[in-house]
């Protein structure tokens, strides 16, 4: 039996989730149309602040330190954000808690019941966003966070107006929804500002057509280096906006020095939300303190030292590379690396390749999952190894000067690499898996499978 085949009332989770993957012929099919009218028959009408955040890299963690500073404000937030992790859940929090099965379930009927009544389909993601701003809705949250899923202009957040936008970062990513120039993919992004609201963008080398964008709208553009920024010192860091300074700030409990400028974003929001949102110094430091955001330069317990990124584009794994550069030395480097076959393999391997010394490559069970192959071609491509191929469990060697070392092994999926990485690694080494959320899931996974037992 099929999840179109239950009765409505009696699916569970998982039966939704099911369906959600079948309602829409494709997966991705931008526009805002579908989305809209089937909110317009859900009959709802926002009446909370919503802060949009859109951007290539640095999004989701930007949505983070804001839920964590304005939940310390005793507001009651609703954040979503997407893709998750382990569970379907941590997509949707209110008051920073996950939004339980039923009432994910109760959200998707209501959505579904709109649906049929608009007579269109709805993308998966389309479906999801529908959801979780009828959950808030229903809650009654003081704000509401939104993660753009593609682009801006066209997903499907974007039929709800922001009161503060923000652009964390302009790079190549889907350019075959987005274009292939920055200017075209600034211009898709900046699709989430609105005419005289807070437009604010920490990409410090701005595509004139975001500047154009907002000029042309009337968005309030706000961008670092100009109208707020940052500047570190032996105290920790300090911010500068229309809101004034605020000197001595921990640093975000999110690793890596890169997180300074989503914290830059995070406070120059807040500045332009004061009078609807005001907030405390101690709120800004409890937030910066506590957040979490697994699976993000996530360090696991433990030896030997094991790092979780998702980093699946160039320009993210180039951050990763920087982080994982000023960890110190380690004896040797695992890398569990898999991707999807649409991502530009070759140039997110060539940016960690020079911290990497055994390649785990793996496979990924998904429609748009990379073989093994096709990640062995992509990095003998890229010339970081020798040779192509990739039977399970091979390892491909390298002659470096009549030394052979192994460089590359291939595993079925990303479990079984971490796996492999962890019975290998000694305790002076260290185990990077990066390249998609799926790899960091699975590894995840298997890690707290190892752990429980």
């Amino acid at each position: 039996m099929t999840a179109n085949e239950i009765h409505p009332e009696s699916r569970t989770l998982s039966d939704w989730l099911l369906r959600l993957e079948q309602l829409h012929p494709s997966a991705i099919e931008m526009g805002l149309e579908r989305a809209r009218q089937v909110w317009a028959k859900l009959g709802l009408a926002p009446t909370f602040p919503i802060i949009t955040v859109g951007g290539t890299n640095g999004k989701g963690s930007t949505c983070m330190m804001l839920e964590a500073i304005l939940s310390y404000s005793g507001y009651r937030v609703g954040c979503y954000t997407s893709p998750h992790l382990l569970r379907y859940n941590e997509r949707v929090r209110i008051g920073r808690s996950e939004a339980s099965d039923s009432e994910l379930c109760d959200a998707f009927q209501a959505v579904e019941s709109a649906r049929v009544r608009a007579g269109l389909s709805l993308t998966y993601f389309e479906f999801g966003t529908l959801a979780a701003m009828q959950l808030f809705a229903q809650a009654a949250v003081d704000v509401a966070i939104l993660e753009v899923g593609l682009g801006g202009r066209l997903d499907a957040v974007n039929i709800f107006d922001a009161d503060c936008a923000i652009l964390t970062s302009v790079d190549f990513d889907h350019m075959d929804y987005l274009g292939d120039t920055r200017e075209m993919i600034g211009f898709e992004k900046a699709g989430i500002f609105r005419e005289g609201k807070a437009a604010i963008c920490s990409e410090p080398d701005m595509p004139a057509s975001v500047c154009l964008h907002a000029d042309t709208i009337g968005a309030e553009l706000s961008h670092i280096g100009e109208h707020f920024g940052y500047s570190t010192d032996v105290n920790g860091w300090s911010y500068w906006g229309s809101g004034g300074k605020r000197h001595s700030l921990p640093y975000p409990a999110l690793r890596g020095a890169h997180q300074l400028r989503n914290a830059s974003a995070c406070l120059a929001a807040l500045d332009a939300m004061r009078e609807r949102l005001p907030i405390t110094m101690g709120d800004v430091r409890h937030g910066l303190l506590d957040v979490a955001w697994p699976g993000r330069f996530q360090v696991l317990p433990g030896r030997p030292v094991t790092i979780l990124d998702v980093a699946h584009n160039p320009s993210a794994a180039a951050v990763l590379a920087n982080c994982l550069d000023s960890m110190g030395r380690f004896h040797k480097t695992y890398a569990v690396f898999a991707m999807l076959r649409d991502k530009d393999i070759a140039g997110v391997a060539r940016a960690v390749a020079p911290k990497v010394d055994v390649w785990l490559v793996a496979g990924i069970n998904a429609p748009r999952g990379a073989s093994t192959d096709e990640i062995v071609n992509a990095l003998a491509a890229a010339g970081l190894i020798q040779g192509a191929g990739g039977a399970e469990g091979k390892a491909q060697e390298q002659d470096d000067g009549g030394a052979r070392s192994e460089t590359i092994r291939c595993f079925p999926s990303p479990a079984d690499a971490y796996t492999f990485a962890c019975e290998q690694a000694g305790i002076n080494d260290r185990i990077c898996v990066f390249g998609s959320f799926h790899t960091v899931a699975e590894a995840l996974q298997r890690h707290k499978t190892v752990v429980r037992s």
